[in-house]
């Protein structure tokens, strides 16, 4: 019944792996007809499964599970009916249990979700004039009859004089001479094709300049190129290439970064570096030095407060209506408890009061901005109705249960957030529902926010100013009015602003940032995957994912900027406090960033890791066994809670100057 309440669509396949993996010796097999399915978009596709013995005798007693690892791509009823959703690759996961004996088998079926017939083929954004020796990739869109694109086709690239230009099989053009010639494409029966003119170079020369000569790994420097003609006369609009070399510092490093189409590099390691602007044969370089960030601290643990009968999910940290300061975490897979603890000194994390409610998980915990009013959702419960338990706070030593509310969140909540009188909350791992708690004692239903999408789902919402930005997966981040005003909106009439969404579909948290001293406006989006399971019981567990910098700035126009990748780890909760970044990095512990000035490229690459705390406790409930859930900066320290460990407080000693060169900047 608990698997069948949960819904994070990912948290739930790792818990499937991690059954798996703890299974008893094998008796039997899944089979069968094929492991490898193509299904046309228009059919459905039943899958037969059987269990057999070592014999190969069918087993009747298995039961059998089904689960879409790509549920925007394809969905699969409790009876193995595939059901395409739109074009695409991904998984139905088979889970076989045999009654009686606690053994689970596991398969693996790869789908693949085909295209209908090929409709449209068009060039797109190819000039109609390019000029002699100019080099230009050839954009081509392909669409199916469900105006579906069809990714990576199989085109044939042709220019009908190749003296004047030629294309390569990967469709980059290159202008040799004065002239026209037709560039053709064609895939299959399908063809198109354009005419375009190429014309004599008139840039003479280039000069290339920045805004510094020397910098520090993560910083963004501008670089400007200028074209001039035989008469040094500047020649407006040329599309510059730019790229760049390095000789690194260290002998046992690569010299790395990134640079854009506009001129903007940014180094992940010191060393030196020469930008090059070019364009139809001519070009120009500028040699920029390039130190290491420097900005490093020191956390020094503060206080621990040890959990290790169950698993301890999220928190949240306020200051009480006395003046002190409270905590309150969930737990996971348990006993349905949620745990109130004084943080007042930060050394010493007192338990002082636990809640428990019908539920298997207390995964999420918010407190209002009054600090008198907590909620906690449920998950597990025994009798299947899962929803909200609202709490009053006043005297957090005497916690109190004010009230219930679970109409339409019977399959679980497994995340809320309060803003304003309000509650947001998951339901069903499908929308999320606005509840009106204005009088805690009868909650009442204002509206609700899903997407219109094939497959949809969201795991989180976080509510700002009057936005709120949910974590939908596949469908990435979107972001909502809920009383802002800027498209209308309100708690009882949510209306979507914008929205970004990114491949791997692992998009599982969302935090806004707004750059006081650049002005720019970022949502960082936060991945959930365990590819090699979750384990529940013994030993660590080594996540996948990490944290997606948008740039929101051009609502109309989101970009994705930057990333923060930790090697072997996975991201889970974060918190932006200033201009510092702090990330619940599970296995890989508290990490916390430096997000000061423009973001572009590999942030972990280029230094701006500021600090990293691993918490280890030989008594955890998987013993020494880090997995950091999600931080909270308050009142200067950092309180985070661990899977495995339970709550924590630390302090960032920042004692260190910054370095000079950024500092000047």
């Amino acid at each position: 019944m608990f698997f069948h309440t949960y819904k994070s669509k990912y948290f739930l396949w790792a818990i499937l792996l991690s059954m798996v993996s703890n299974s008893l010796a094998q008796s039997f097999q899944i089979v069968v007809d094929s492991d490898e399915i193509e299904i046309p978009l228009e059919e459905d596709y039943q899958i037969l499964a059987q269990a057999v013995d070592a014999q190969n005798q069918v087993i009747p007693e298995v039961n059998f599970s089904f689960y879409s690892s790509a549920s925007q791509i394809l969905k699969v009823d409790k009876k193995g009916l595939i059901t395409p959703l739109k074009p695409g690759q991904g998984n139905v996961i088979i889970i076989g249990r045999l009654e009686g004996i606690k053994e689970y088998q596991r398969l693996n079926l790869w789908v693949n979700v085909k295209h209908s017939e090929v409709k449209d083929l068009k060039i797109m954004n190819l000039p109609s004039e390019i000029f002699a020796g100019q080099r230009i990739g050839l954009e081509v869109q392909l669409l199916d009859l469900q105006n579906y694109e069809i990714s990576n086709p199989n085109l044939i690239f042709e220019s009908s004089d190749v003296s004047v230009a030629s294309i390569d099989i990967f469709g980059n053009i290159t202008a040799h001479q004065k002239g026209k010639t037709v560039i053709k494409v064609s895939v299959g029966k399908i063809s198109t094709e354009m005419v375009i003119a190429v014309k004599k170079n008139p840039v003479a020369s280039i000069r290339l300049s920045s805004n510094v000569q020397e910098a520090v790994t993560g910083e963004v420097v501008y670089f400007d190129a200028q074209a001039f003609d035989n008469e040094e006369k500047i020649i407006e609009a040329i599309p510059f290439v730019f790229s760049f070399s390095g000789v690194s510092e260290s002998p046992s490093e690569y010299a790395s970064g990134m640079i854009k189409n506009n001129g903007n590099f940014v180094a992940d390691v010191p060393g030196i570096y020469t930008v090059v602007s070019a364009f139809g044969g001519r070009e120009a370089r500028r040699t920029l030095q390039v130190s290491a960030r420097n900005v490093t601290e020191k956390v020094v643990l503060k206080g621990h407060g040890s959990v290790s009968n169950v698993h301890t999910s999220d928190l949240w940290v306020w200051e009480g209506v006395d003046g002190k300061d409270y905590c309150v975490t969930g737990t996971w897979g348990g006993n349905g408890e949620a745990y109130f603890w004084d943080v007042t000194d930060p050394n010493y994390l007192v338990p002082i009061d636990t809640i428990r409610v019908d539920a298997r998980t207390v995964n999420d915990v918010k407190v209002s901005q009054d600090g008198k009013i907590c909620v906690i959702s449920r998950e597990g419960a025994s009798n299947r109705k899962n929803g909200l338990v609202i709490i009053d706070v006043s005297n957090p030593h005497d916690a109190v249960i004010i009230s219930t509310y679970d109409e339409g969140l019977t399959g679980g909540v497994h995340n809320v957030f309060i803003y304003n009188d309000h509650i947001y909350a998951l339901s069903n791992g499908e929308r999320y529902d606005v509840i009106n708690i204005a009088d805690p004692k009868y909650p009442k239903k204002v509206g609700t926010f899903e997407l219109d999408e094939p497959g949809h789902s969201i795991h989180d919402v976080w509510v700002d100013n009057g936005i709120a930005y949910s974590s939908n997966w596949a469908y990435g981040v979107w972001m909502v009015d809920v009383g802002n005003g800027m498209a209308g909106g309100s708690p009882s009439n949510p209306k979507p602003i914008a929205n970004y969404a990114y491949p791997s579909g692992w998009n599982h948290a969302a935090f806004p940032y707004h750059d006081k001293k650049t002005g720019k406006f970022y949502v960082i989006a936060g991945d959930e995957a365990f590819p090699n399971g979750l384990n529940t019981e013994d030993g660590p567990t080594i996540p996948a994912g990490f944290l997606h910098i948008i740039d929101f700035t051009d609502l109309e126009h989101p970009v994705e900027v930057a990333k923060y990748e930790v090697p072997g780890a996975g991201s889970h909760n974060l918190w932006v406090e200033g201009d510092l970044l702090y990330v619940g990095n599970y296995n890989a512990g508290l990490r916390v960033v430096d997000l000061s000035g423009d973001l572009m490229g590999d942030l972990y690459k280029q230094g701006r890791e500021i600090a990293w705390f691993l918490p280890t406790d030989a008594k955890g409930r998987i013993p020494n066994a880090p997995m950091t859930w999600g931080p909270q900066p308050h009142k200067g320290h950092v309180f985070f809670t661990d899977w495995n460990s339970g709550l924590w407080s630390v302090k960032i000693d920042f004692k260190k100057p910054k370095n000079t060169k950024l500092e000047k900047r």
